[in-house]
């Protein structure tokens, strides 16, 4: 990898002591692996309907999120003035993205199988269900291509690991932990040519006491390519108490008005959004009485 120039990108950020040192004082592979292992396995589900989110050209937005490992996964955001704004989520069988205000009118969907040779892959470089690993609910398959741990800035541990996929290139991610806790703090996608693809930042971890998982509350997730930026702030998270049918729950919804486009079909073309897409007037004037009242 030091050949095609790929390295972990020097973020700075400052990271909270949670919880009790689970790592000896010069870890092994094995004793990362073991640590972030036995976390990630504590947690089964995540539910809130107390989280934001904001992103590029996107202002902060309230957010229902819940996932369901390995592969459901659901995101609505909204505003008191407008409604729901953007619905996205998993299930099994297919994901989907749907936002009000993109135009033409449409629901977009793609089966899983089909999304290694669909052209969502232009906008969206990651495989789906990869955005349960991101909020830091990942682990390592003690059988898989690891190297490190490598010490690095502030008492972290880096580790990389050859991720073969579906389309038959094989990535490599760098995954950074804390070097006493091992907890996820960081994790880099780069494709074959050393090029990063995508991170995820996770801070703000808090245990909780029922299933003592420790959970990363904030995340920040970066598509470079495209330039975008999405935040996540999980507010009030339940871990492993799932409210409602998960079955109605990850379930794909319909939108009166809105077109189903199969994004897997091979004559789709990715919408071209535009800059106020997400940031309707009702929403700018929310805005700016929230900003009145403080």
């Amino acid at each position: 990898m030091s050949a095609g120039g790929a390295s972990c990108p020097k973020f700075i950020q400052q990271y909270p002591s949670t919880g009790p040192r689970v790592l000896p004082q010069t870890p092994t592979l094995a004793d990362v692996i073991t640590a972030v292992n036995n976390n990630s396995s504590k947690i089964r589900s995540l539910y809130t309907t107390d989280a934001t989110v904001s992103a590029s050209l996107i202002p902060s937005l309230r957010a229902n999120l819940a996932l369901e490992r390995p592969r459901r996964f659901r995101i609505r955001a909204e505003t008191g003035l407008t409604g729901p704004e953007a619905d996205m989520g998993s299930n099994d069988q297919l994901f989907w993205f749907w936002v009000r205000r993109l135009q033409p009118p449409s629901l977009y969907y793609c089966t899983h199988s089909q999304y290694p040779v669909s052209r969502i892959r232009e906008m969206v470089p990651v495989e789906p269900d990869w955005l349960i690993e991101a909020l830091g609910i990942t682990g390592f398959d003690p059988a898989g291509q690891h190297t490190g741990p490598v010490p690095v800035r502030g008492g972290r541990l880096e580790i990389r690991t050859q991720v073969p996929r579906r389309d038959g290139t094989t990535w490599t991610k760098a995954t950074v932990v804390d070097g006493a806790r091992g907890l996820v703090l960081e994790q880099h996608w780069y494709d074959q040519q050393g090029t990063r693809v995508a991170s995820s930042l996770t801070s703000q971890h808090m245990r909780d006491p029922a299933s003592e998982a420790v959970v990363a509350h904030q995340i920040e997730i970066q598509w470079p390519s495209t330039q975008f930026t999405l935040k996540v702030d999980l507010g009030n998270v339940q871990i492993n108490q799932l409210s409602g049918d998960p079955s109605k729950l990850f379930e794909m919804p319909n939108y009166p008005g809105y077109q189903p486009v199969d994004v897997g079909d091979p004559n789709f073309q990715p919408p071209v959004p535009p800059p106020t897409a997400f940031a309707p007037p009702a929403m700018k004037q929310e805005q700016r009485r929230w900003r009145l009242f403080r």
